[in-house]
């Protein structure tokens, strides 16, 4: 990590860790017990710790500005598989565990930390946001440069998406296991960490833009599509789901903004939308680039990808309501959601049939490539 720096980007990354530290201590010192000053005492420590990472090494052969510009910057691409690596066993781990408790309840230790209803956001929140976010993150720096033909705009700010971005996961896992939620499915972390999020994720947002827009390639390959949409889309869901009022702004208890069945159906606006454009447009960006890259052949028609991104942007959006068939959710709004979620066949066919005639004449590498076995099935 701090190889790969210049002199006045290590000046700022060691500015950003002193921040980073005065913002836990505050917290810790605000809080003083709970959730909230346990996670404080978390970003404090993660913050001392990058200033003696950082400042060790601050004059120690420093990157040059000019030389590495013709380079690829992959440093932080290799972080975000490691830590991703790290998620899926946590959160497979945990999922495993849950799975045994629903055949042998007996089998909890006395601890509350354990129960089913404290380990099952572990579980979920690890395999979709640490797994799958960090997967999703990495893949994106590396894709985005490639098809871009163009660096990174700048060297702190993936650093900063990806270790903000862990804090958010490694505080909302702890805060489950402390009883700290607000009980929204997958939306499951309390206000601060809230806050954070919005801060990290604006600045991935703004990296990608930045980078966009320097690139040297005339086309914005389609996989930049569906990975736009996974960070804009994300950014917006997780913003109006989790609009909410802290108790005090040193407890980690808060109240929603929305209540009854608006906060239903916000919350499976939000619960649908991001199995869409996290666990689906973001991974369908990865499969756009990697699958003719290990095929070796182009995508069999560029027009169907651009004809299922279109359509899962604008499908996918209104087909939260059908997690609340037989509710108090207004019929005509049952209905819009159940009619979408069946024109979502439309966007789902598209990039399967793509994917598998783009494999024609490559059947050969799927006996043996288990990149290309893993995106065929």
């Amino acid at each position: 990590m701090i190889a790969t720096l210049t002199l006045r980007e290590r000046r700022i990354g060691l500015g950003l860790s002193i921040l980073l530290a005065v913002i836990g201590l505050g917290m810790a010192a605000l809080a003083r017990q709970g959730p909230m000053a346990i996670h404080g005492a978390m970003a404090l420590v993660l913050g001392l710790g990058l200033v003696f990472l950082i400042g060790g090494a601050l004059y120690d052969h420093p990157e040059q500005g000019r030389e590495r510009l013709a380079r690829y910057y992959d440093a932080p691409t290799r972080l975000g598989i490691i830590m991703a690596l790290f998620w899926g066993v946590i959160g497979m781990g945990v999922g495993v565990w849950v799975a045994a408790l629903m055949y042998w309840p007996e089998a909890t230790p006395l601890w509350p930390a354990t129960s089913f209803g404290r380990l099952r956001p572990v579980h979920t929140s690890g395999v979709i946001f640490g797994f799958g976010g960090n997967a999703l993150i990495a893949t994106s720096f590396y894709v985005l440069q490639r098809t871009s033909r163009a660096r990174l705009a700048d060297s702190v700010s993936p650093w900063f998406v990806l270790i903000g971005y862990n804090l958010f996961c490694l505080w909302a896992a702890s805060g489950y296991l402390m009883g700290s939620t607000q009980s929204k499915e997958y939306a499951e972390p309390e206000w601060y960490a809230d806050i954070w999020l919005v801060v990290v994720w604006l600045t991935y947002f703004a990296l990608y833009i930045r980078t966009l827009a320097r690139r040297a390639e005339p086309h914005i390959y389609v996989a930049n599509w569906y990975y736009m949409a996974f960070i804009l889309v994300v950014a917006m869901l997780h913003i109006v789901n989790n609009l909410a009022l802290p108790v005090s702004w040193t407890e980690a208890e808060s109240f929603p903004v929305w209540s009854g069945v608006q906060d239903a159906m916000i919350q499976w606006w939000y619960g649908h939308n991001a199995v869409a454009f996290l666990l689906t447009a973001g991974f369908l960006g990865m499969l756009y680039y990697f699958l003719p890259v290990r095929a070796q052949r182009p995508i069999w028609s560029y027009r169907l990808s651009i004809l299922s991104f279109w359509g899962i942007v604008f499908f996918y959006m209104w087909a939260g309501s059908h997690h609340l068939h037989y509710t108090a959710l207004p019929y005509w709004v049952q209905t819009l959601g159940m009619t979408f979620s069946v024109m979502l066949l439309v966007p789902s066919w598209a990039s399967a049939g793509n994917a598998l005639a783009t494999l024609n004449g490559a059947w050969h590498k799927v006996r043996d490539d288990a990149t290309l076995r893993f995106m065929f099935v």
